[in-house]
This record gives structure tokens, sequence and C-alpha cells, in this order.
């Protein structure tokens, strides 16, 4: 099975908006995407907009990608038979829901595929989890390509592990936009005007994030490489650093992350 020719995306919240535009983005063909969103107000210029399963028939596809809530799984499967039928893989962004459930609700499907992006798609920046059945290793190549396109697509070969994945891929950048808020906040709790400490912070993320990506050592040692020995960056890292504290205050976090996977699994079923 090649990459997507046509897809179908089914519900394009937040998520399946921003795969759209970052596929248009790089280049890809307004004509090999559609949606089906009763309530998406519009679609991009040259992308088909449906609000009705039956207006799909004029899209033929051959892929479809399921962008609403996991826990809407139950109530929309059955309706959306005719549209995963023989040929057509499902590609799945529901968090939680396993391969197996996805077989279960979409039997005649040619392959089911989890797909895991962050918002960072929409500017081709973003990791995507991919893991499939159905899948040979030439369509893994191909479909790795066609994810490319939003960032950089890597396979997980444990589903087991894909809702750890998750946690830091997909929900991440929300950890890290708080993060940034953090900073600015107690920056302007120490007297600088909270606009200043916006900019400031998040100015500082950015730079420090491209640095990391293009150095060759790994972030623990850039992180050494700014502390001076008995500097002011030491200092703060002592804080941080002291009991493994953000370590464990991280690890808690993605733990919850994680485990809120197994309940909208467990919910949809």
């Amino acid at each position: 099975m090649p990459q997507p020719e046509r897809l179908l995306i089914i519900g394009c919240g937040n998520m399946g908006g921003a795969m759209l535009a970052g596929w248009l983005g790089s280049g890809l063909d307004a004509n090999r995407l559609a949606v089906l969103d009763p309530g998406l107000e519009s679609a991009p210029e040259g992308v088909a907009l449906y609000r009705e399963v039956a207006q799909v028939a004029d899209f033929a596809h051959d892929a479809v990608l399921l962008g609403f809530k996991p826990q809407q799984l139950g109530n929309l499967a059955p309706g959306l038979q005719a549209l995963t039928g023989e040929g057509v893989a499902v590609h799945s962004l529901l968090a939680g829901l396993t391969i197996g459930q996805l077989q279960q609700a979409f039997p005649s499907a040619a392959a089911h595929i989890r797909v895991m992006p962050n918002l960072a798609a929409r500017i081709n920046k973003s990791p995507i989890i991919l893991l499939g059945e159905g899948v040979d290793e030439s369509a893994r190549r191909d479909l790795t390509g066609f994810y490319d396109r939003l960032g950089t697509a890597t396979w997980l070969e444990d589903e087991a592990k894909f809702d750890v994945v998750t946690a830091l891929a997909g929900s991440g950048p929300g950890f890290v936009y708080r993060f940034i808020d953090a900073l600015a906040e107690a920056t302007a709790s120490l007297g600088i005007e909270r606009d200043q400490a916006d900019m400031l912070a998040l100015t500082m993320v950015e730079g420090a994030a491209a640095l990391a990506a293009q150095e060759e050592i790994d972030p623990g040692a850039l992180a050494d490489r700014v502390a001076s020995p008995g500097g002011m960056t030491r200092e703060g890292l002592n804080v941080l650093d002291a009991d493994a504290a953000l370590v464990r205050l991280l690890t808690d976090t993605l733990a919850a992350t994680r485990d809120r996977g197994a309940q909208l699994s467990r919910g949809a079923a």
C-alpha cells in the first residue's frame, strides 16, 4: 500500500487542521485532500469540504484520517463503514485507541495505522509516531515520506509503548508552553514587566531549542556548557537538579498523561 493518493480527513479540529495546513505548506496538491466535517466553516482553497457521508462519493479516496474525539468512535463508526471499505487505509489520530479497536470498528479496511503528531505539524516541525497493521516495508517507506512532510516520522514497534511516546511527542508541546508561561510569570514576580518577561521567555526557549537541534552533543551536556562552575546558571541548575526534582516532576506528568490514554481506550470500548 503506497502513500495516500487521496486522503479524506474525518473531523478536522485543531490537530487535523494543523496537519492539513502542513501538507499544503509542503506543496502537496490540494486536490489530494478532502475534509468531512459538518461543523467546519470552510476548508483551504482547493480542498473539498463535505458535510455528510453521502456527499463523499464525489471524492475517490484511498485513505481516511480519523480526527474526531476518541469517545465518539462507537457512535460514528457504523456510519463511516461506507468510507472505510476495501482498498481504503484507516489512519487514526484517536488518542488511546488501539489497533485492535480500529480493526473492530472498521473490519473491511485495507490497513489500520495509528498516527500521533503535534500542532507543530502546521509548520512542518512535528515528530510523528506511526504504528500499523496491514503495512509492509514498502508501504512503511511510502508512509514515512508522506508524514515526513509534517516534520519527522518514526515507526514504533511495540503498541504497549504508544501512550508513553504520545505523552511526550503529542502532549509535550502543552507542557513546553506551560513551562514558557511559568518562566515568564516567575520573571515577572521578580520585578520585570510581564510583557517583557513573556518576550524574553519565548525568545530564549526558541533559540535554545534551535541550537539544541543543531548541536551534536545532547541537551544535558549543553546545560553544563552554559553553566560555569560557581556561576549564576549553575546556581539555578542546582535548584532543578536537587533530589532530581525536575525529572521526578516530569516523570509524574508523563505518567499521568500516559495513563489517560488507557482510560480513553476503555471508554471507547
